[in-house]
């Protein structure tokens, strides 16, 4: 674990680097001070305006011998969904799928020999994960992909185990919805998905994703990511918790920071494994404002996954009133005027990417901890962000995102 921020230290005292503030010294001001209350050491902020990148920043901890920069990696969590309903998305713009294809029809979802399937599982589409209306609920009953000891002992597997054992585990369990009904938000939904892009494209998840999204928006940084310390990537920032839990690598009670190695982030690669830089993350953000430039996803395949969820109806909702569309977290004002965003949290990592309508903006945040002594909320920086934009008088005219390639 990585020196802990000295107690009482000031704004000041955290590393700043990156470009000029150029008029945005607000955003400046709240990262340090969300930063600085939480003894947070590694942090980093994008921001775009009209497509354009305009600032880059990233925050660090002197005694913390960790200098971040503003192209450092960090895990991203539950940003990974975006990404991976873009790319399933995409798929479906391509023919390749179909967004009311039952789940069955591509993936061979077995118990293990002697259990039951659980029946309504062939009721589930390919929309109802993407908008996480399988069934599944992680509060009615436990996420599996936190689950690892458990579900090694009821299959009599040796850890650590893989997607497909626990595939095979869920495939007997009941759902706590019927499907298309409820929503109810799911890792291990979001697990199948990046497994039907795998049986659909013959190929592996991160790189279909990687030629799908990333290589048409000139993004060669983000990678799926290693649970373990020493297999950290190069450019990688150092996680923090003040927990530590259960190694799911090894047997026995073997105690191991939380971070690194109490849960297993290859098995999450389509729900929480990315690892990415803020740059790269605004970049795929900004993507979707201009589809004719950057046409990851066609204007009408984007209302798609903005759209009203099925669980909702096919006619208008209330101007204000969030849902969750395909990947994102849409709250939709009418005549365009629509914010959507994601956030993801994992042991050492907080995450947050934004688009907001009001000023064709984007701003992604990403932390190496989520938790620490102070009991402070880490959402916090959602309210703080807005706040930081509200206050801007002038947007600059530069695109850094050429010095950041």
């Amino acid at each position: 674990m990585s020196p802990e921020i000295a107690k009482g230290q000031s704004l000041e005292e955290l590393d700043g680097n990156g470009s000029d503030l150029s008029g945005l010294e607000e955003f400046d001001r709240s990262m340090r001070r969300f930063m600085s209350e939480r003894r947070i050491t590694a942090g980093s902020l994008a921001v775009t305006c009209r497509g354009r990148l305009v600032l880059a920043r990233a925050y660090s901890d002197p005694a913390a011998d960790l200098r971040v920069t503003p192209t450092s990696l960090f895990r991203i969590a539950s940003l990974s969904k975006p990404l991976t309903a873009t790319a399933v998305l995409g798929l479906v713009q391509d023919g390749l799928l179909e967004l009311r294809t039952p789940i069955l029809d591509v993936l061979d979802l077995r118990p293990a020999v002697g259990w039951d399937r659980e029946p309504r599982i062939d009721q589930i589409t390919v929309a109802h994960l993407l908008q996480h209306l399988g069934g599944w609920d992680r509060d009615g009953a436990f996420d599996p992909m936190f689950r690892d000891h458990a579900i090694a002992g009821e299959l009599n597997l040796p850890l650590p185990i893989a997607r497909r054992d626990i595939r095979t585990y869920m495939a007997s369990r009941p759902l706590q919805h019927a499907p298309g009904t409820t929503y109810a938000y799911s890792n291990f939904g979001y697990s199948l998905l990046g497994r039907i892009i795998e049986r659909v494209t013959g190929g592996s998840y991160e790189a279909f994703v990687r030629q799908r999204l990333f290589e048409p928006l000139r993004v060669s940084r983000p990678a799926l990511g290693r649970t373990l310390r020493q297999y950290r990537l190069p450019d990688e920032v150092v996680y923090r918790s003040t927990h530590e839990g259960r190694s799911v690598f090894a047997p026995g009670d073997v105690r191991v920071p939380s971070p690194y190695g109490a849960w297993n982030l290859e098995n999450m690669d389509a729900h929480g494994g990315w690892v990415a830089s803020a740059i790269d993350l605004v970049r795929f953000a900004a993507a979707f404002n201009t589809p004719t430039e950057y046409p990851i996803l066609s204007e009408s395949m984007i209302e798609t996954a903005f759209g009203i969820p099925v669980n909702l109806g096919s006619g208008e909702i209330k101007p204000g009133v969030s849902y969750y569309g395909c990947g994102w977290s849409v709250r939709d004002w009418g005549d365009g005027r629509r914010n959507t965003w994601h956030n993801g949290s994992l042991p050492g990592t907080h995450t947050l990417l934004v688009r907001r309508w009001k000023g064709d903006l984007n701003w992604c945040a990403l932390f190496n901890q989520r938790d620490d002594p102070s009991g402070l909320n880490y959402s916090d920086i959602d309210p703080l962000l807005h706040k930081a934009a509200d206050r801007v008088g002038q947007w600059p005219d530069h695109d850094l995102f050429n010095r950041y390639l």
